[in-house]
């Protein structure tokens, strides 16, 4: 049985205490380097691999210290310190440069928790919009090659036809799943929270160089949560706040079709004029 693109990318295999191997994936290429949704999975592999795992995720951050180049990485996670229902975890990935030493791409903790049932609520509600079946596929720049590994089907706010400089708003909607159709899990959730072009893009209408810097993802899903979502699509919200001096914010939400919100995420990201 063939793996998933998804899954042969996000491959890890132990190579020493708190250390895994892996190699970035041609499939999941972006402009110099990986998608940072697929960067952001292998960093949480390497936590969801450890033997020493307490619970699920409810937290990841990934600071993106430089661009993965193609060819092999390490990851290590080292569990910081480990209570009674949560789990502090100190991530990084790196490469070996043109000199034999190990440069830093990624810097990034998580946390785990021991998840347990309480009283549960939504109060960001999934906005009313059209269901994936009522909208086209998404014509997007196609010569992204990570932007073939998913499904896209735009609500509003889908890369600029025109840069004429007059972008208006910031937010995007949309409907999103893996392509081939994967059932969701953890790792496929933090990349997809990630799956947003550069608010700047929307917002001024100019193509302009940016990346993202931090990203967070909280995760307030459960696995069964997640087991029950299938491989059907999410509906992923993003706006920015805030652009000053060279950098902007984004935040997102990301709901299933039963409109159940499994993660949001914040991010930092850095744009040139």
């Amino acid at each position: 049985m063939n793996l998933h693109p998804f899954d042969q990318a996000l491959q890890l295999t132990s190579a020493e205490p708190h250390v895994f191997t892996g190699a970035s994936a041609r499939p999941y290429w972006n402009m110099v380097g990986p998608f940072g949704g697929m960067t952001a999975a292998t960093a949480l592999n390497a936590v969801l691999q450890h033997p020493a795992l307490l619970g699920e995720p409810i937290a990841l951050t990934v600071n993106y210290a430089g661009p993965v180049a193609a060819g092999p990485f390490k990851v290590s996670a080292t569990p910081a310190r480990t209570n009674r229902s949560t789990q502090h975890w100190v991530i990084s990935l790196s490469q070996t440069n043109a000199e034999g030493a190990d440069e830093v791409m990624l810097t990034g903790t998580a946390v785990t928790a021991a998840r347990r049932s309480t009283w549960s609520h939504n109060d960001e509600a999934m906005p009313q919009v059209p269901g994936p079946a009522e909208l086209p596929v998404g014509k997007s720049v196609r010569v992204l090659e990570w932007l073939n590994r998913y499904e896209m089907r735009f609500v509003q706010g889908n890369i600029p036809v025109e840069w004429h400089g007059g972008g208006e708003t910031s937010l995007s909607q949309l409907w999103v799943r893996d392509n081939p159709p994967r059932p969701l899990d953890f790792c496929s959730l933090a990349a997809l929270a990630d799956v947003f072009f550069p608010r700047v893009y929307l917002r001024r209408a100019v193509l302009v160089p940016a990346g993202t810097v931090s990203m967070t993802v909280y995760f307030h899903a459960n696995s069964e949560q997640l087991t029950q979502s299938g491989s059907g699509f999410l509906l992923a919200q993003a706006r920015a706040q805030a652009f000053s001096d060279g950098f902007f914010d984004q935040t997102a939400q990301l709901w299933n079709e039963s409109g159940a919100l499994l993660a949001t995420s914040h991010q930092i990201v850095y744009f040139k004029e």
